[in-house]
């Protein structure tokens, strides 16, 4: 394969934040191994920011509400891709659109290999039945040999994270600096078996904020989410809400400030891992066996529900599946559990 300096390996990424952020450290990796190394990272307009700090590091944004949706979009999309000089293509993301675009490239011999999901394991380890624990291979790996698979050298390492951004005006004001540790708070998940029931973690942010030693910021989108985490910013004197008041951009440099982030299996705490920051993540029907914990977290950074009364956890791959009975396994996790293991995050 030529990987003249002048060619791009295309990296595709199309899919949810969480999936998006999880490739940055292997796209560090990647271009440590490999300098000189231009990567065209296909993605959502509103995910660009995610890769701004990556060297050598272009986005294309992809339109596939309107400009490439269907067949003829997808056909469209070849066409303008086709304009770049490619080295390679690796699709992390397998699915039909891009098995589509795949078929529109045959004609260019250009080497395209897609990412191994392991949905065989997957839906194994997600069996309605009880089962002993199996760590998958994680899609850190995954990602990492689609590009061994292209012929790059790519060996993960703790370092492999963003560095923290300098912060503009907006966060400046937002973080107004006082002699507290920062808290990121994302209390939400795509589904309800993921996500920590509100009435528990409002123990857990009394009880944080009663110290007095933490400035907690709340993450979440969608208004149902900013609604609550307004009135729980507005009940609690060092809990404050950035939901629309911060670009996505300036929301990623609040993370990369904070000293941990707590979060469900989801989104955010994905962007805190990217920039290294200590993450704890909260496990409902869903389990880091399969292979979605944060990168770079010790196992005894993820608090898992009870298995011993749930013990066909995980019952799905993204949360969205579960015997009857099990809607509330994530009750199980204790929130005074939750505010030790903060505390013992974040002792002096």
């Amino acid at each position: 394969m030529d990987k003249s300096r002048d060619d791009y390996l295309l990296v595709i990424r199309l899919s949810a934040m969480g999936d998006v952020a999880m490739t940055v450290p292997v796209l560090l990796a990647l271009t440590r191994a490999n300098p000189e190394l231009k990567l065209l990272v296909l993605t959502r307009p509103f995910f660009a920011p995610v890769f701004k700090n990556i060297p050598n590091t272009l986005v294309f944004p992809v339109d596939l509400r309107n400009k490439h949706k269907g067949v003829s979009g997808i056909y469209r999309l070849a066409k303008e891709l086709k304009k770049h000089r490619l080295s390679g293509i690796a699709d992390l993301h397998n699915v039909l659109r891009t098995n589509l675009l795949k078929l529109f490239f045959l004609d260019k011999q250009i080497p395209f290999k897609q990412i191994d999901k392991g949905r065989k394991e997957k839906r194994a380890i997600t069996a309605w039945r009880n089962k002993e624990i199996k760590y998958l291979k994680t899609t850190h790996e995954r990602y990492v040999e689609v590009f061994r698979n292209l012929g790059y050298s790519v060996k993960l390492d703790s370092k492999d994270v963003l560095k923290p951004c300098i912060p503009s005006e907006e966060v400046q004001a937002f973080n107004a600096q006082e002699d507290k540790k920062l808290i990121g708070v994302a209390p939400f998940a795509a589904f309800s078996g993921k996500m920590y029931p509100l009435p528990l973690m409002q123990q857990v942010l009394e009880r944080l904020n009663n110290t007095n030693k933490y400035k907690i910021f709340l993450f979440g989108g969608g208004d149902e989410e900013k609604k609550a985490m307004k009135a729980l910013a507005n009940k609690y004197t060092n809990c404050f809400c950035e939901v629309g008041r911060l670009s996505f951009a300036d929301e990623l440099c609040l993370i990369s400030q904070l000293d941990l982030m707590v979060s469900m299996d989801s989104g955010n705490g994905h962007l805190a891992a990217m920039f290294g920051i200590p993450t704890l993540t909260l496990w409902g029907i869903t389990h880091p066996c399969v292979g979605f914990a944060p990168y770079g977290q010790a196992v005894e950074n993820s608090i898992l529900s009870d298995r011993e009364k749930f013990p066909m956890i995980p019952t799905s791959v993204y949360g969205n599946k579960f015997p009857k009975g099990y809607e509330k396994a994530i009750e199980s996790i204790d929130p005074q559990t939750v505010f030790r293991k903060i505390e013992s995050f974040l002792k002096e």
